[in-house]
């Protein structure tokens, strides 16, 4: 089994869908349906209309929900179980017509990082909501959405550059979530050592 198509078709779709699940499917669907690209046919059931509504209307009250200090937060504890399922969903599609294995594997490391993602954008606001002032949030919530149709819409047309620019994310998270691991332990540690 060849990995690397499937570590690049499914890669950037799910690190989107981590940030933003209605997004990602709504720029697919709604891309499908306008006709500004050709739906692969793992993809025919996102330009369905029904598909493209509801990702709509979830995106519409995820825009409004994320630009709001701690009921961010709520959103995102409540999607803590969405956006992970939603990533492995879209993974397996991405990969299309493959055997079982493969979509397992797709499944697997679409909601793992979707997962990875999700934990990392809900961390982040919880941080950012300690702020007195609105505008680092909004900030943050509107650079999400640009982001996550920006990186959509590049998964479709050059997959390549969408998974390494993905890849380069996730290890630049896993660097930082390190550094705080290792911060916290130090901090931690140093009250727990014996006189």
């Amino acid at each position: 089994m060849d990995l690397m198509p499937l570590f690049v078709q499914a890669l950037p779709f799910a690190f989107a869908s981590g940030v933003n699940l209605y997004a990602t499917v709504a720029v697919i669907g709604i891309s499908a349906r306008l006709g500004l690209f050709s739906l692969p046919a793992q993809f025919h059931g996102f330009d369905n209309a029904w598909v493209i509504g509801i990702a709509l209307t979830f995106f519409v009250i995820e825009f409004f929900a994320d630009k709001v200090p701690w009921v961010d937060s709520i959103w995102d504890a409540i999607h803590t179980f969405v956006r992970p399922a939603g990533g492995a969903m879209v993974a397996m599609a991405a990969v299309g017509h493959v055997p079982p294995s493969a979509e397992a594997l797709a499944a697997v490391l679409g909601g793992s990082v979707a997962m990875t993602t999700h934990l990392t954008k809900a961390g982040t606001r919880a941080v950012v909501n300690t702020s007195p002032e609105p505008f680092t949030n909004w900030t943050l919530s509107f650079g999400e959405d640009i982001f996550v149709i920006a990186l959509t819409w590049v998964a479709v047309h050059h997959p390549f550059v969408a998974a390494a620019v993905s890849l380069v994310l996730l290890v630049g998270i896993g660097f930082a979530a390190s550094i705080l691991l290792k911060a916290v332990r130090r901090r931690f540690g140093s009250k727990t050592a014996p006189a």
